[in-house]
């Protein structure tokens, strides 16, 4: 059972799979940092100053704090702010994996044009047969 695991986890899929897993993840910190700190400031102070990640609706009369994390230990609220910064994080992601999507079809389609565009050298049984044929021609 253990060399079946062993078998099973050092298949070429499954170690793909866990490369593409960890660097996803890397990705989406290096993106959150991207949309955090570097795209919603600037949007923000576009339109004046806002700061996106403390804007909420409070949903209780007993809130009272002005920051998001204060209001949510006062009682419950929506956070519309921080949705509206985890969608941007969302279309930025999408946009990058449809560049790469769009790079890679466009590399093996030109690729698969070169191919299609070498012809196929003959096969060595061929090659053998022409040289016979050749030195039967120049005897004769």
């Amino acid at each position: 059972m253990l060399k079946e695991f062993r078998d099973f986890i050092m298949r070429g899929n499954v170690l793909d799979l866990a490369v593409a897993v960890i660097i996803g993840a890397a990705f989406g910190l290096i993106t959150k940092s991207l949309v955090d700190d570097m795209i919603m400031p600037f949007v923000g102070y576009i339109f004046g100053g806002l700061d996106f990640s403390n804007y909420f609706l409070a949903l209780s009369d007993n809130i009272t704090a002005t920051t998001l994390a204060e209001a949510k230990k006062q009682g419950a609220v929506l956070a519309w702010g921080n949705f509206v910064t985890v969608v941007v994080n969302f279309v930025i992601v999408a946009f990058v994996i449809f560049l790469i999507v769009k790079g890679v079809n466009k590399a093996m389609e030109r690729r698969k044009k070169e191919e299609e565009a070498a012809p196929a050298e003959p096969p060595r049984q061929e090659v053998l047969l022409e040289e016979i044929r050749d030195l039967l021609a120049k005897k004769g």
